[in-house]
């Protein structure tokens, strides 16, 4: 069915690398990995998503954001993004993969996930929760 999965946000910092990881856990036979469309290439998790993702014991070691492209979005069978917007931004580089792009947050009611980047670690923690929730949900859908 779904055996490489891509999630998306921005800068690949933040969301995606957690929504990644989450997914990982109920999936560790599918290759699931993450990228940000204005990706911060080469850098890890930022360190509010590590502490938050280390509280709830997930691990982001070792991740490096990268840059989405054409070619990791043809190689997807399924491609999760945060917002409703970024459909659109995946669609730009891709417009070929419109039919394998949802969100993250679908099976909640289509919800968004919003960028926590700038803001303090509470809003991490929500961003967190949001995330674990919708991974759940996804997990249940694709079990």
């Amino acid at each position: 069915m779904f055996d490489s999965i891509c999630v998306v946000c921005v800068g690949n910092i933040c969301r995606s690398p957690i929504g990644e990881r989450l997914l990982k856990k109920d999936f560790p036979e599918k290759k699931i990995s993450s990228a940000g469309i204005a990706a911060v290439v080469g850098d890890s998790a930022f360190y509010k998503s590590e502490s938050v993702a280390e509280q709830n014991g997930l691990s982001l070691d070792g991740h490096i954001a990268r840059q989405l492209t054409r070619k990791i979005c043809a190689e997807q069978d399924l491609i999760l993004v945060m917002e409703k917007s970024h459909i659109e931004a995946v669609c730009r580089i891709a417009p070929e993969v419109r039919g394998k792009v949802m969100l993250y947050g679908h099976w909640l009611n289509e919800m968004e996930i919003p960028d926590p980047y700038g803001g303090d670690i509470e809003l991490f923690e929500k961003t967190y929760i949001q995330l674990a929730k919708a991974s759940k949900a996804w997990a249940e859908k694709l079990k």
